[in-house]
Formats: structure tokens, C-alpha cells, sequence
């Protein structure tokens, strides 16, 4: 075999050794049936010689020119003959004599009229009956000179050569393109004086006038008449010839030849299709004399063939095919001295090339121009029996070799060579096409197809190749004790004799049974990848599935009998090579077919179940290298940032390797069994929760370890920021088990053993208590880097109390900004997100509560508050940090808000709070809808040309009777609010009723006052309905307010018009005490504060004293 054609490959020695194919070694594989040995293409000595002298005698005797890339010089083929058949020079000169000594062979030139076109029509009709006179003519050549000059003779044939070496052709009637494709042998002497000549003539037949006058067509045709009227009777017409000198022939001509006239009347007189051969015969030689011809050019295009291939190994190549110009130009010489038909070359070439594929190393490919020709002319009469024996022989003995090499293909064409799948590919096209032959079926009737061989070959090949890997693999060492793991039998292993243990001979036995199957794996994916694709291209053969079902049947039974040598408990040794065992097992599996397309039940089918006893060992392997791991990064790891954006250290990374780990064991494993899957992913889960804990409690070890004796507390806080940022991602790490577990698809496979909801109770409450473990760690974590910045928030907001007066309350908050922003930029950089927002969580409330203590404490302080009001808003905008800090929901918590509104309260002066006071009265007023109290009834206006408000009382209903008489003395008290903005107005009263609980009061009040005092918030008509007491203090029957900014032409320039009515259910003030009124009681120094506090003290005291009754 070779290297693809046109891509010659340079191999080092022992690999083409390794290559070509000589007689396969039966003793190198087990094998049922003994192979036919392929037959050889040495010839015996005397055969060889025979046919050195039959090729000398080919070039000596070499007729015609060269063609185009033939070798011209004699000496040249010769010396590549002398090299071909390794002729030493002297025997090489004496069978030259020898051969030249011969008689010389008959030449012949093999003329074939193939047809013409275009002659002149000599007959009446326009047509010619024509036909041919050819031969040789010796001794004389054609004349020299241009065609023009040299003379030319109308009967040269007849007149130069004589009539019994004269051939004539059949007689073509009435056409201008006759077709005669006949064949002559004219032999001649000297082919430097012999000439070809060839003349066609028009056959002119004796017919009377009446005839021709019956064919004639034109004014053409009468003419030939009255010419052919002058001529002798029955004279032929003469058409043209064709002359030629032989020497300047090549072996093989096939040309049109333009026809020559013999007088210029007629220049063009058509052409004729000629096809030319000199050949041989009686031939002197002894091969010639005593060996069919093809057999001899067999014998020949074998010699040469291995000639041009040991020439291309000899430069450590591989023949692409092609023969050189030498080879060539003597094999062409003698098939056309032989005149061997083509097809005849192309059953020598297909017996030379099918014997020397079966030895040598070349292409394939060569064999399928032979497999062509050969069909395309079959025709079974034209060999004679030995011949046919002698095809069919070639068919049996290549179809033979062929299942052979199909059988060793793994290592014939191993994948370490480029070529071989281009060279098995190359074989099997081969053989594919010998057996659709036609002469294949008529010779080897009882050959089954070959796709059934070539399976068989495959299935056998395949066993063949197991089981000399499993010797390859065999152990070599006999294991001391009188059991070996069980068994009585000893086993073989590479080590000294008698030093192995039962234990360890099953160890040394598992790995090499673990080598075995990673061989078969091998090998499957190569048939899947490279070899099933050749196969099935050419011959429709699924290799891989008959690879697959003999492979997994050999490697069922070599580990169900090594598993049964496995006795328990099982050693963690034992446990990792049984662990790769079972994986590399159940990827043989997942090669093979789904279950829904196969057609039987694979030997491996159930294999776990072989495995149950080391799956304790196996999760605790697991187990214990994933701690060690874990204690092992915790030591190495010196807390500190991986980077800037990935802000935990090396012990997390190695963490979240050791996790990935566990989970692709997991995966590996895959228990097929439901039940038993779902108890080891729960002992997976387990374990990787309790590794979280147990890293946990390390990594904070070794924060403390770390620092111990440092005495810059900033490097303590950045590594509790790295312990904390590790136990961040060792949640996100941990959060993510359910998809790496795939616990989605383990349910759906449980869902049919196991009760409703028992993997959400059993795996997911695992998963929940170990993130809460974690969570808690982490809190704890924040919660002390929280504690060293509280003490500083807490020292700069009592500095900010105590600041001087004079200090705005901007820049009073300035060394508290800046602390938080330098020590929040800090975590910020050395915290997670998720860590430092829960940082920022525990600051604000801390921050909170300072503010509460702080503005508590300052509650009579307007101007401490309004700093803590200010602190308070800046706050606010640091720790939302434009939304990269806590988010509004978060901010604006329920202490937030009271704070807020207390704060606001505070940093107000007297007047403000009065004001506050008033509006909460007037909304109070608005939301007021009972009028259990009673109700007054008032129209009010303003003009604005006047600045006046004018006032009309009219009643008022439904009053408390105050009195003991069951009635009331009532009045109203008109008071306009604030005191602050109308200090120059007094306050008005109605006239007293007298027992009367629905007084009717018709009064009208006028007010001048300008307008913009009565449009602020709170400005209001206070209407306070008092009962007169003669002997006492007047009792409340209620109060009403009036908003002042509702009153019809306060804000137009327009004069009101009908002033509508406006009744107002009349309220108590607040039972419990109005915050603002207590915050006023509590600035003592602020005499107009004290004042008004005191009245609306009075007025709930009042109403305090006539509350209603139940019921009223």
C-alpha cells in the first residue's frame, strides 16, 4: 500500500516497513482460519532472463517516431532495463549480443480505413460508389518537393505495386461519406524506404442511357453525362489518395488525411479517417515463441511496477502511481509490437497490478483503470479457459488479501500515518468494484456479497484486536498466596515474583482492566470519528455499531469476573481505580445506541450494580480530598484582594474548585438507579454544606492568626473585609448546587419512588440551613465592621451638638461628612456589593437612633435641631450615594420619618410652630364632618379696593346646653390668626343670647387688613362660641377655623359677588396635647410662645370640662 497519489510522503524506515504488506504473520494474532498466502511477483531466473531478452529485443527493433513523452535514445531505455531487471554489466552486454544475433521479426504495418468525408460525387445522381486500394511500396519513398511540384500518378497502387500485395476495401455505393472501419496487415522490409499508399476510386458499373437518364437530377448531372459519354466503358473514376512514409509514422497514428487529386481541377476532394500500427510478427525470441502475449506484457509491466516502487522506498517515498517516461515508452513499445487489443493491456495490467498490490507498497487507485477497461469490453467468449481460470484466481486471491487487511485494518492503517484513510478508503473502492464486475459474476458465482465478508471480517478483526490488547495488558506477576482476591488461579504482573499481595494482585489486575477499556474507548471513537465514515461511503457497513456490540460484550464479562474478585470492605486505592473503572464503563454505554433503537439488550446493561459496594468509599474519598483541599488553600491564603474587581482572596477561588469538583463527581457518577441516586446526592449536599461551615470557622481563624500582633487596625480591617467577601461568595458558590446537582432532572427521575415533597424537605432544607449558617456568619462579619464606625458617627454627631452658635449648620456637619465618606469609600472598595450594602443598613440604623438621642435631648433647642435637620438631609443624600448606596425603601424607614417631622418641628422658631399649629387646626377643621358639638353658619369676603373682610355671623346650631337650665347663654368671639401677623386687630364678639341653643345672630364684622398676610398658610378666622356666665369664667361651647385663602376676592382683583353661605362644625382642641403646643410650653424663655400656649391651654381645659356625654 501507499502514500495518496500526488502526495509522496517521506516516512523514517521502520514505519514503512511497518506498512508494506508482505505475507501476513499468522502467528502475530489469534486467529480461526489460516490466510491465503498472497502469491509472488519474483520470476524464477530463467524466466527472468527470458523476459529481459524480450525486452531488449522490443527497443532493438523499435519501429516509427517517438511520441511527445517518450524516451528517444535507445541507450537511455536500456540502462533503465539493465537497472529494472539488476543485470550486472557484463551479462547485460553478453544477452545484448545475444538478442542482436536474433532473426529480425516480420514489420508490419497494421492500416485501418476507418471511413471519409466529403468526396466528390462522381455519378450521375451527385454521389460516388467508393472504395479503397492500399499497400506498401518498397524501394522508392514519395518524391520530394512541395505538392504542387511533385507529379502525380492516378494509379499508383496499380501501377507501382503489385496486385497480390494490392488490398481493396468493400465498395460503399451512393454516398459522399463512406464508413468501411476495415483492417489490413501489409508488411514491408525497410521502413526508411517503404511508403504508404492509399487511393479511392469511384466504382463505375456498365448501365445503359436510359439508366442514367432515369438517375439524373440536375444540369450537373447531364453534364457528367455527356463526359462520361467520351470515356471507355466501365472505367472507374478516380477520387484521391492518401501517400505517407512510413518512417515518419509514430507506433500509433489515428488522423484524418486530407485526400490528394491528381490535377488541380478539383483541390478538395474530401478526407479519410486512417488509423495506423507498426507491429511485429514472428518474433525471434523464446518468450514470444512459447508464452501467450498478454502473458509476456504481464510479466513485464510486473517486473517494471516493482522496479518504480523499490525505487521510491529506496528514497523513502511512496510510489504515487505513475510510471517514469522509461517504463512507459517500453511498455508501449511492446503491447503495440505484440498489436496486444487494449483490452488485453488491461487484463495484464489488472493481473500484474492485483499480484503486486498483494506485496508492494502503491495505491489502490491503480487498479481501478484495469477494473474499468475490463467491464467496459467484457465480453466472456474472447479469453480461452486458462484465461478465464487465471482472472477468476486474481479475483478469489485479491478479495482474500483485501478481508485480510480489513481484518488488521487498526493496525495496516494506523491514524498515526496521514494516508491511511485515504489508502483503506482507496482498498475498499477496489474491491467494491471488482465485485460489481460483470466478469467477477459470471466467475465467482458462489462469493457472498461483500458487505456480508467484509462484516465478518470486521467482527472477527475486531475480537482479534481485543484480545491482543488484553494480553498487552495482562498483568505479569504471580500473586503471593494461594488466593489471588478469591480466585486459586495465580496471575501474571511485570513486578518480582512473589511480592504481591491478593489485595494488591486485584489492584494491579483493576488497572490493567481500566487500560483495556480506555484502549476500546479509543478505538470507538476513532471508528466513530475517522473509519465508519469510509465504510459506510463505500459499502453501507455501520462499523462502529459492529465494533460497539463485540467490544462491550468482551468488556462485560472482563469486569463482572474482575468485580467479582473485589471482596469489602473497599480501600480508598481500590475505590479510585474502581471509580475510573465505572466511569470509563459507563461511557462505553453512552456510545452505544438509546434504548429506543436498539435491537438487543447490551452485556453492560446493569453494570452499577457491580459497583454498589464501593460507593461508601467513593463519597468519602471525595469527601476528605475536598477538605484537604479547603484546609490546605485556608493556610496558604494571606487575605488579600485577588484584584480590584474581584475583591475576595485565593481561598474562595480554591473553594469554589473543590465545590465544582464534588459536582462533576456527581455528574460522572450518575447513579442510574433513582432511589440510590437521590440518597448519594444528598450526601453530596451534605458534604459541601459542611464544607461551607468547616471554612467558615477556618477562614476566620486565620484571620485572626493573621492579625495577631498588628498594630495598625486598618490591616485587622481589611482582612475582615476579605473573610467577610470570601463568605460572600462562598454563598453565591453554594446557591448554585441545585443546577450543578441538576437536582431539576434528579426529580423528575424520583418522582416515582419517592412520597410528594420528601426531596424539597430533605435537599432543600439542607441547602436553607447551610445558606442561613452562612448568612449569619456573614452578618456577624458586617455587623463588627459596623461597630468600629459607630463609635465615630456617634462622637462626630455629640461634637455637632456642641458646636458654638455662631457655626452655620453646614459647616457644623462637615467633619461628619467627611469621616463617613472617607471610611464608606474604604468598605466600598474592600466590600463586596452585597456586604457593603448591608453595612451601609446597619450604619443608617445606628445613625438613626444617635439622631433620635440627639434631637431628644435638644428638643428646646431650635438651633441644635436645625443643625440635626440639616445632619439629617445629608445623611440621607451620603448613604443613597445617587443610588449606589441604600435605595429609598431603605432610607426611609418609620424612625426615619418620625425623626424627620420631629426635626422639622424643632429647628422652627415660636412663630413658625404657631403657624404649623394653625394649618393642623385647619385640616382638622376640613376632615370634620360630625357636628356633634354644635355649628356655626358665616358668610365671609374681601375686597380688595377696600382691604376689607367682612364678616357676617349668621346663627348658629345644635350648641351644648352649658347651663343647668338645660340651655345656653352664647356668643362668638372672632379672632383672626395668627396673633403675629394681625397684631393690631382686636378681637370682636357677637351679641350674648340668652338660652338659646340655635341663636340666630345677623351680625356683620368688618376688618381692614391687607391682603397678603391673610394668603400665608394657617391665616385663619378663629370662631370661638362661648356660653356667657354672669358669676364665672365663660364656658366653650367650640371653636371653628376659617382658612382665610378661601375666602371669595382674597385672590382677585374682582369684587365678589353672592357670597355664599359657609357652615362649620365647631371642634375641641386635642385632649391629649398637640405636640407643637408641648414643644412651645418647652421654650420657658420665649415669652410669646408661654402666652399662647397658656390660652390654648385654657381652651382645653375647657373642653375637657365639658366633654360629651355618652351617648350625646
Amino acid at each position: 500500500m501507499a502514500a495518496h497519489p500526488g502526495h509522496p510522503q517521506r516516512r523514517a524506515p521502520l514505519l514503512r516497513q511497518a506498512i508494506k504488506i508482505r505475507r501476513p504473520r499468522v502467528r502475530d494474532l489469534p486467529q480461526t482460519t489460516q490466510e491465503t498466502e498472497p502469491p509472488s511477483h519474483h520470476l524464477p531466473p530463467e524466466e527472468r532472463v527470458l523476459l529481459y531478452e524480450e525486452a531488449l529485443y522490443t527497443i532493438l527493433h523499435r519501429l516509427g517516431q517517438p511520441e511527445p513523452d517518450h524516451v528517444s535514445e535507445a541507450s537511455e531505455l536500456l540502462h533503465y532495463l539493465q537497472e529494472a531487471f539488476h543485470i550486472e554489466p557484463q551479462e547485460h552486454e553478453q544477452l545484448l549480443r545475444r538478442v542482436q544475433e536474433l532473426e529480425k521479426p516480420t514489420f508490419c504495418l497494421k492500416a485501418t480505413v476507418k471511413q471519409a468525408k466529403g468526396i466528390l460525387g462522381k455519378d450521375v445522381s451527385g454521389l460516388s460508389d467508393p472504395y479503397c486500394l492500399l499497400g506498401i511500396e518498397q524501394g522508392v519513398g514519395v518524391p520530394g518537393g512541395s505538392p504542387t511540384s511533385r507529379r502525380r500518378q492516378k494509379a499508383v497502387v496499380r501501377d507501382t505495386i503489385p496486385e497480390d500485395q494490392t488490398h481493396r476495401t468493400q465498395v460503399i455505393t451512393q454516398t459522399l461519406n463512406p464508413v468501411w472501419d476495415e483492417t489490413f496487415i501489409l508488411e514491408f522490409e525497410d521502413i526508411a524506404s517503404a511508403s504508404f499508399h492509399l487511393d479511392m476510386w469511384d466504382l463505375d458499373a456498365v448501365e445503359s442511357v436510359r439508366q442514367k437518364l432515369g438517375e439524373l437530377t440536375d444540369l450537373h448531372g447531364l453534364r457528367r453525362i455527356f463526359k462520361e459519354a467520351r470515356k471507355d466503358r466501365g472505367q472507374d473514376d478516380f477520387l484521391g489518395n492518401v501517400v505517407l512514409r512510413l518512417q515518419d509514422l509514430h507506433c500509433r497514428e489515428d488522423q484524418w488525411y486530407p485526400l490528394e487529386p491528381c490535377t488541380e481541377t478539383y483541390p478538395d476532394r474530401g478526407r479519410c479517417h486512417l488509423q495506423f500500427q507498426l507491429i511485429h510478427k514472428r518474433r525471434a525470441t523464446a518468450a514470444s515463441r512459447s508464452r501467450p502475449s498478454y502473458v509476456v506484457h504481464r510479466h513485464l509491466l510486473q517486473q517494471l511496477v516493482s522496479h518504480e516502487v523499490t525505487k521510491y522506498q529506496a528514497g523513502s517515498t511512496s510510489w504515487d502511481g505513475s510510471l517514469s517516461p522509461q517504463a512507459t515508452t517500453i511498455l508501449f513499445l511492446h503491447a503495440t509490437q505484440k498489436d496486444l487489443s487494449d483490452f488485453h493491456q488491461s487484463l495484464a495490467q489488472w493481473l500484474a497490478y492485483s499480484r503486486l498490490y498483494q506485496s508492494l507498497e502503491f495505491p489502490g487507485s491503480c487498479l481501478l483503470h484495469p477494473i474499468t477497461s475490463i467491464e467496459y469490453q467484457w465480453i466472456q467468449g474472447r479469453l480461452r479457459a486458462e484465461q478465464l481460470e487465471e482472472l477468476a484466481t486474481s479475483f478469489s486471491s485479491l478479495l482474500a488479501y483485501g478481508l485480510a487487511l480489513i481484518r488488521k485494518f487498526r493496525s495496516v492503517f494506523p491514524l498515526s500515518i496521514p494516508d491511511s484513510p485515504a489508502r483503506l478508503q482507496s482498498l475498499l473502492r477496489v474491491l467494491a468494484q471488482m465485485c460489481k464486475m460483470k466478469a467477477f459474476g459470471e466467475l465467482c458465482l458462489d462469493s457472498p456479497p461483500l458487505p456480508q465478508l467484509v462484516t465478518e471480517a470486521l467482527q472477527t478483526g475486531t475480537v482479534e484486536w481485543f484480545h491482543l490488547k488484553q494480553q498487552h495488558h495482562q498483568p505479569m506477576v504471580q500473586v503471593r498466596g494461594s488466593q489471588a482476591g478469591g480466585r486459586g488461579s495465580a496471575c501474571l504482573c511485570r513486578f518480582p515474583l512473589n511480592v504481591l499481595t491478593p489485595h494488591q494482585g486485584v489492584l494491579e489486575a483493576g488497572k490493567a482492566l481500566l487500560s483495556l477499556v480506555q484502549d476500546v474507548l479509543g478505538d470507538l471513537h476513532q471508528c466513530l470519528r475517522t473509519w465508519n465514515k469510509i465504510f459506510h461511503n463505500v459499502l453501507r457497513i455501520d462499523l462502529f455499531s459492529t465494533a460497539f456490540w463485540e467490544l462491550q460484550g468482551l468488556v462485560a464479562k472482563q469486569a463482572q469476573d474482575h468485580m467479582a474478585t473485589v471482596c469489602p470492605p473497599v480501600s480508598p486505592e481500590m475505590g479510585e481505580s474502581l471509580f475510573q473503572l465505572y466511569v470509563s464503563l459507563k461511557e462505553l454505554c453512552q456510545l452505544g445506541p438509546l434504548p429506543s433503537e436498539r435491537d438487543r439488550v447490551p452485556a453492560l446493561d446493569g453494570f452499577h450494580c457491580w459497583f454498589q459496594p464501593a460507593i461508601p468509599s467513593w463519597l468519602q474519598k471525595t469527601y476528605n480530598v475536598a477538605l484537604e483541599r479547603v484546609q490546605r488553600a485556608v493556610q496558604m491564603d494571606q487575605l488579600v484582594p485577588l484584584g480590584e474587581l474581584t475583591k475576595h482572596s485565593t481561598s474562595a477561588v480554591d473553594l469554589s474548585t473543590c465545590f465544582a469538583q464534588i459536582s462533576h463527581t456527581a455528574r460522572q457518577l450518575d447513579w442510574p438507579d433513582p432511589e440510590e441516586a437521590f440518597m448519594i446526592t444528598v450526601k453530596f449536599v451534605e458534604d459541601t454544606c459542611r464544607l461551607a461551615l468547616v471554612y467558615c470557622s477556618l477562614i476566620k481563624a486565620r484571620a485572626r492568626e493573621l492579625s495577631a500582633g498588628q498594630k495598625d487596625q486598618s490591616q485587622a480591617a481589611d482582612m475582615l473585609c476579605v473573610v467577610v467577601n470570601n463568605m460572600e461568595q462562598l454563598r453565591l458558590v453554594t446557591n448554585r448546587l441545585p443546577s450543578q446537582l441538576a437536582w431539576e432532572a434528579l426529580e423528575q427521575r424520583v418522582g416515582a419512588v419517592l412520597e410528594q415533597g420528601q426531596l424539597q424537605n430533605t435537599l432543600h432544607a439542607q441547602l436553607q440551613s447551610a445558606l442561613a449558617g452562612l448568612g449569619h456568619e456573614i452578618r456577624t462579619g458586617v455587623r463588627t465592621l459596623a461597630e468600629q464606625l459607630e463609635a465615630g458617627i456617634a462622637m462626630h454627631i455629640q461634637k455637632l451638638v456642641s458646636v458654638r452658635d455662631s457655626v452655620l449648620p453646614e459647616d457644623a456637619i462637615l467633619p461628619l461628612m467627611k469621616f463617613l465618606e472617607v471610611k464608606l469609600c474604604y468598605m466600598n472598595t474592600n466590600l463586596v456589593q452585597e456586604n457593603f450594602s448591608s453595612l451601609l443598613s446597619l450604619l443608617w440604623t445606628h445613625t438613626l437612633v444617635v439622631l433620635v438621642e440627639a434631637a431628644t435631648a435638644q428638643r428646646s433647642c431650635p438651633l441644635t435641631s436645625c443643625r440635626l435637620k440639616t445632619a439629617l438631609q445629608n445623611l440621607e443624600i451620603c448613604f443613597h450615594a445617587e443610588g449606589c448606596g441604600l435605595p429609598p425603601e431603605a432610607l426611609h424607614t418609620a424612625t426615619f420619618q418620625a425623626l424627620q417631622r420631629d426635626l422639622e418641628l424643632q429647628a422652627a422658631s415660636s412663630r413658625e410652630l404657631i403657624q404649623k399649629y394653625f394649618c393642623s387646626r385647619i385640616r382638622q377643621q376640613a376632615e370634620t364632618t360630625s357636628e356633634a358639638l354644635g355649628a356655626v353658619t358665616v358668610k365671609a369676603s374681601y375686597r380688595v379696593a377696600e382691604q376689607k373682610l367682612r364678616v357676617e355671623i349668621l346663627s348658629a346650631s345644635s350648641l351644648l346646653p352649658l347651663d343647668s337650665n338645660g340651655s345656653s347663654d352664647p356668643f362668638i368671639q372672632l379672632t383672626l390668626e395668627p396673633r403675629h401677623e394681625f397684631p393690631e386687630l382686636a378681637p370682636r364678639e357677637t351679641q350674648k343670647h340668652r338660652k338659646d341653643l340655635h341663636p340666630l345672630f345677623d351680625e356683620t364684622f368688618e376688618f381692614l387688613v391687607p391682603a397678603e398676610p391673610c394668603q400665608k398658610d394657617g391665616a385663619c378666622l378663629l370662631l370661638t362660641v362661648l356660653d356667657h356666665d354672669t358669676l364665672g369664667a365663660d364656658d366653650l361651647e367650640g371653636e371653628a377655623f376659617l382658612p382665610l385663602c378661601s375666602v371669595p376676592g382674597l385672590s382677585g382683583s374682582e369684587e365678589p359677588g353672592e357670597v355664599p353661605q359657609t357652615r362649620l362644625p365647631l371642634t375641641y382642641p386635642e385632649p391629649n396635647g398637640d405636640p407643637i403646643l408641648q414643644l412651645l410650653e418647652s421654650r420657658k424663655g420665649d415669652r410669646e410662645a408661654q402666652v399662647f400656649v397658656r390660652l390654648r391651654r385654657l381652651r382645653a381645659k375647657q373642653a375637657s370640662q365639658h366633654a360629651l356625654q355618652p351617648g350625646r
